[in-house]
């Protein structure tokens, strides 16, 4: 007997209603009004780009940081309140956190 049966045996008259917890990715971000900058820089000759900015929380820029990651398939990191991608990636980065609804700023270059 599993949860919802013991439910219904304890509280007969009760009647369940589907309520919608699943959220839209897109809105499950904290949504700020300034760009995010994207800079793209080389660090010990290896390209990187470079995500700062963000207002949020740090476990929703995390939580950033790890969709981004998967999305290009590529190594990063989140410190110092900004995300560091591994590439040259600005271009699908941007296009990502602007289907996400962000604002994204292109810096140097």
């Amino acid at each position: 007997m599993d949860l919802q049966d013991q439910l219904k045996n304890l509280f007969p008259d009760h009647q369940y209603e589907e309520s919608e917890t699943t959220q839209d990715p897109k809105n499950d971000l904290w949504m700020q009004e300034d760009p995010i900058i994207c800079k793209y820089e080389k660090r010990k000759g290896k390209p990187i780009t470079i995500l700062e900015g963000y207002t949020g929380a740090d476990k929703d820029f995390k939580k950033l940081a790890k969709e981004l990651k998967t999305r290009l398939s590529v190594g990063g990191s989140f410190k110092n309140d900004s995300i560091i991608i591994q590439g040259d990636y600005r271009t699908q980065i941007m296009d990502i956190l602007k289907e996400k609804g962000f604002k994204v700023k292109r810096v140097g270059g």
